[in-house]
């Protein structure tokens, strides 16, 4: 297109109505690239890093591990604690787990289990005591209650019962009035219900000389197992 032309359009242009004018096409306007503030990246640079520790600072909280001392192998209740039974893992615990720390194996390791361990368990302060749950001059005797034998309030170890002798089927009871035979034990462990049977073992420390009788009461199914009130009832 020749210079005169295209004077004579952009004359002709002028030339129209606004209304007309408008509807001429228009070139777009030239954009120019943005410079970017080196302030703002800064500040979106800060902003990335604090949310990348805050995520760090509660993934550490969350994976947070604690060594603690566990049981390796079967411990029978009254049984002294060895190295040998113990073990260290790596865990992750609520607070309120009162378990013992690895760093304090040596203090629980020579104290007697209070409750019977088993393998794979984490070990707490509360299974283990410094005193012997049989102590010197008694005999342990395991004894077998039948499912109405067995007391509605629970067995727990230190609890103190009367081992009351009763007349076997066929024998000829006792004068009136005459108290039965009973010789005190305390509780050192009572097991859970058989299945099936519902029978609880329980084994009650009583003295060494009434170990024998508690015994042969056992086997000709002539004991009953009684609970003292507690101390202050």
């Amino acid at each position: 297109m020749s210079k005169t032309k295209e004077r004579t359009e952009t004359s002709a242009l002028n030339g129209l109505p606004p209304q007309e004018r408008a509807a001429a096409p228009v070139k777009p306007p030239r954009v120019s690239a943005r410079r970017r503030r080196p302030g703002v990246i800064a500040l979106s640079l800060a902003l990335i890093a604090a949310g990348g520790a805050g995520v760090a600072v509660l993934l550490l909280q969350v994976g947070h591990r604690t060594q603690v001392v566990t049981v390796v192998r079967d411990v029978q209740v009254g049984q002294v604690l060895t190295e040998q039974d113990l073990g260290q893992a790596s865990t992750s615990l609520d607070p309120a787990v009162k378990t013992v720390k690895a760093d304090d194996l040596g203090s629980v390791v020579g104290k007697r289990a209070a409750v019977e361990l088993k393998p794979g368990s984490l070990l707490t302060a509360s299974q283990v005591t410094k005193d012997s749950l049989v102590k010197a001059g008694e005999q342990l005797v395991p004894i077998g209650l039948k499912p109405e034998q067995v007391p509605a309030t629970e067995l727990v170890p230190g609890q103190k019962v009367q081992l009351v002798h009763v007349p076997a089927q066929g024998e000829t009871a006792k004068a009136s009035g005459t108290p039965p035979e009973s010789i005190a034990g305390r509780v050192v462990k009572a097991s859970e219900a058989a299945p099936g049977t519902g029978i609880v073992v329980v084994d009650v420390a009583t003295s060494a000389n009434d170990g024998p009788t508690v015994a042969s009461w056992v086997s000709s199914s002539t004991l009953r197992l009684v609970l003292d009130a507690q101390d202050g009832s």
